[in-house]
């Protein structure tokens, strides 16, 4: 029987072939193709197939966009959502107001089919979004459809960081997806190292109201596992009010009778009028000492992962002075604006919202 010699070329399909079975080593999975492409898995569990050089990106629902700047990408960017282009109120868009000018792929949470397609971005880049809902997109626009899982800072920080290195792959900008992980991580130390020690009677008790759950709310609005608070170890005086955002009642605040009191400024007007209207939060340590103070909103479009730092260290610094004695935190945060979205905008934010500061009851 003859021996059959396998032909130059068939050598090399092979070899193709074996290449292209290859994973690359991490959380993230990749398969090089022979056409030009990289086969990844989202985070939905799909297999797409993605240019190795991504230049134009758009990124569709709450978040997507955000993550996109953090990861300084946004010179790739090729269409934004109508409400990226009409609300600035965002760090992440008033560090990069050129956004504003980009072309409209549809409105907010997935914009529109055509109008994305119509931009001819290389890969599209959905944030809360069904595997079944991102493969009838990707059908309609001809495009690989990217699923993103958003996470937090507390219990799903290792869902956001996994987002940060899957995009950075993707985009080329694996670096610097380490390099914001690495400072986060770092901040994160930083909170938590300064009150570490402080002990249990030294720690005032605390609530934050106000908070911004698709849309602003009053006093009532409240989180039990409130993302700043668990950075300083604060005494968080809902942290019985189940798990993550909660609707109290004005009886359960009244009695738990915080010593201190946080304004998210996103429902600051409807915080004042709880207050001024219903005369039993008057009989609260918080209020009769004057200890209200505001903080930024950081739910806006989902969550700015940089204001839940630097509201993390004002927190702290009212909480705690002496801890925090060497933190400036309007410098503080615009430090942390710098890093994630490469410009300080503290200033902005504090015009928009009001900033750091003790809140007036009165008048």
């Amino acid at each position: 029987m003859k021996s059959r010699k396998l032909s130059r070329p068939l050598l090399g399909a092979i070899l193709l072939s074996v290449i292209a079975s290859v994973v690359i080593s991490g959380c993230i999975k990749t398969r090089v193709t022979t056409s030009g492409l990289v086969n990844i898995t989202d985070m939905a569990g799909r297999t797409v197939a993605v240019p190795r050089n991504v230049e134009k990106v758009v990124g569709i629902e709450a978040g997507a966009l955000r993550l996109i700047v953090y990861l300084g990408a946004v010179d790739k960017v090729v269409g934004v959502e109508d409400f990226e282009k009409r609300d600035k109120a965002r760090p992440y868009r008033l560090a990069h107001p050129e956004l504003g000018n980009l072309t409209s792929i549809g409105p907010m949470h997935g914009g529109d089919a055509e109008l994305i397609a119509a931009a001819r971005p290389d890969v599209i880049f959905w944030t809360y979004a069904e595997a079944g809902a991102a493969n009838d997109l990707q059908q309609k626009t001809g495009i690989p459809v990217v699923v993103i899982k958003y996470g937090d800072l507390s219990r799903n920080r290792k869902t956001f960081y996994e987002a940060l290195r899957l995009m950075g792959r993707i985009l080329g900008k694996e670096k610097r997806a380490e390099d914001v992980i690495e400072y986060v991580n770092r901040t994160i130390e930083d909170l938590t190292d300064r009150t570490k020690d402080i002990p249990p009677e030294k720690r005032p008790t605390c609530y934050v109201g106000g908070v911004g759950y698709r849309g602003a709310h009053g006093i009532l609005s409240t989180e039990s596992d409130y993302a700043p608070f668990l950075f300083v170890g604060a005494n968080n005086v809902a942290s019985k009010a189940g798990q993550g955002h909660a609707f109290v009642d004005a009886e359960s605040v009244v009695q738990w009778n915080p010593e201190i009191v946080f304004v998210d400024e996103v429902g600051y007007s409807l915080v004042l009028r709880d207050l001024r209207n219903n005369t039993a939060f008057s009989m609260m340590k918080a209020i009769q000492s004057q200890n209200v103070y505001g903080i930024l909103p950081y739910n806006y479009y989902t969550t700015n992962y940089g204001t839940v730092l630097a509201d993390a260290y004002y927190i702290g610094k009212v909480l705690y002075p002496e801890a925090f004695a060497d933190v400036n935190p309007r410098e503080k945060a615009d430090e942390i604006y710098e890093k994630l979205v490469g410009k300080a905008v503290y200033a902005d934010m504090e015009q928009i919202f009001g900033g750091f500061k003790r809140v007036k009851l009165e008048g």
